[in-house]
């Protein structure tokens, strides 16, 4: 959940997140429980060896729950106006409840003994029992120590304005105060047994901080490297951090860990949106082995044809959700910017990027900026210039990033200025965007 989020929650009594109805699933290493008197949140995850529960449930803003943001901040339903100190929190609908203690309700369950499906309607975190305007589903099955799950946010609001990207919790994960050490992998030599690293320390009043773990992983642990990973396919952003005192593992406790993969996203009014994870209950070398599962193969490649593929933007808005077969974006506001999601590729083996577009467009080029491994945002160095073919039909651009010099080394992130200034009626149709060791 957001810092402020548990702040705040280190003022409340602990309460109690246990329910009369828990539907459950067991195999010979692990033992897992989701809640469904709380919207079907996971409140339960052991070894079968002990039996102990590592999932904190201090109160409804803990647990391992899907929680999604926008748009507008701050939120207001009902008549109802949040809080001073949640007004910055906005859009915020959670799975388990909200502040009021409040809880989520179910529509659906099934559990057929190899895997949970349910759906819940969520409520918004910051307001008294105002469900959101969508539905969350879950899927979750078992693997050994693996928890493999499948998540989907599904969008009716009647506000239908298209809100700007904001930092996704996919998932949240909290854990209780035996595991306090927060370790991922962060340098640019990922899967090659490099050493691990502990998290940044927090800047500033809040416990949490953010992090590249280009393994894809992250992890809670206790002093025996052992704890709970969070894996994120495809997904290299991270935020957590421990609040409290360390101490004895009490689903109760207030002392807590916290772990959340993290993606800017736009999440429309309608939109359907999909994310997967895995929890894996072990040692730091069983999460990091299975994260190695995930691999990502050859360099990174987005086609937009169903969905923005993690790519949002600055200064700029698309038609919309459902895409059809691409991304149409106006570019009617000074200085748009089109901002892929963090990933990992090393620049040696991704010389060329390749953009197939169209541009409706009196402007006559774009530019191309990298943000390299181990920096903060773009850098005026970091960028390439290339010639736009406006004639509104679909063309591939290809960029040869190498013919910049400090284009070398690790890299996680880019972003296409389609033009320098603000036009009437201009456009960019985008079906895919690649990175390859070829310009074909």
């Amino acid at each position: 959940m957001h810092p402020s989020r548990l702040l705040l929650s280190i003022l409340l009594l602990s309460t109690s997140a246990h329910a009369e109805r828990m539907s459950w699933l067991e195999i010979d290493r692990i033992k897992l429980g989701v809640d469904l008197d709380h919207g079907g949140a996971i409140t339960f995850l052991a070894s079968a060896k002990d039996g102990a529960n590592v999932i904190n449930n201090f109160d409804l803003g803990r647990q391992v729950q899907l929680s999604f943001y926008s748009g507008p901040v701050p939120f207001e339903a009902n008549g109802q106006k949040p809080a001073e100190h949640w007004r910055h929190i906005g859009w915020n609908p959670i799975q388990t409840g909200d502040d009021f203690k409040n809880a989520s309700r179910i529509l659906t369950h099934e559990n057929d003994g190899r895997q949970i499906h349910l759906t819940c309607v969520p409520l918004q975190w910051p307001l008294n029992n105002v469900p959101g305007e969508c539905t969350f589903d879950s899927w979750l099955e078992l693997d050994g120590a693996v928890v493999k799950a499948r998540a989907r946010l599904t969008n009716t609001r009647s506000d239908t304005t298209q809100y700007p990207a904001r930092l996704q919790e996919l998932p949240a994960v909290y854990a209780n105060g035996a595991f306090h050490r927060v370790v991922s992998y962060m340098n640019d030599k990922p899967f090659t047994a490099d050493a691990m690293s502990a998290a940044p320390v927090p800047q500033g009043k809040h416990p949490w901080s953010f992090w590249t773990g280009t393994e894809g992983w992250a992890a809670l642990l206790d002093e025996k490297d052992y704890g709970l990973g969070l894996i994120t396919p495809g997904r290299v952003h991270f935020t957590g951090g421990f609040a409290g005192k360390p101490g004895p593992n009490d689903t109760h406790g207030n002392s807590t860990g916290y772990l959340a993969g993290q993606a800017l996203e736009i999440l429309d009014h309608n939109i359907a949106y999909e994310f997967r994870y895995e929890l894996v209950l072990g040692t730091v070398q069983e999460i990091r082995a299975r994260a190695a599962t995930h691999r990502p193969q050859g360099s990174p490649s987005w086609s937009f044809t169903q969905d923005r593929q993690g790519w949002h933007y600055q200064n700029a808005r698309d038609t919309g959700w459902p895409l059809k077969n691409h991304l149409h974006i106006q570019l009617e506001q000074d200085d748009p910017q089109f901002i892929s999601p963090q990933t990992f590729w090393q620049a040696a083996d991704a010389p060329y990027l390749i953009i197939d577009a169209a541009f409706h467009t009196k402007q006559k080029q774009g530019t191309v900026m990298w943000q390299q491994h181990g920096t903060q945002g773009y850098s005026s160095e970091n960028k390439i210039a290339f010639p736009i073919i406006a004639d509104d039909e679909f063309h591939r651009h290809v960029i040869l990033l190498s013919s910049i010099p400090t284009y070398r080394g690790g890299m996680l992130r880019l972003r296409i200025d389609p033009v320098s200034g603000a036009e009437a009626g201009a456009w960019m149709k985008v079906r895919s965007i690649r990175l390859s060791a070829r310009p074909e």
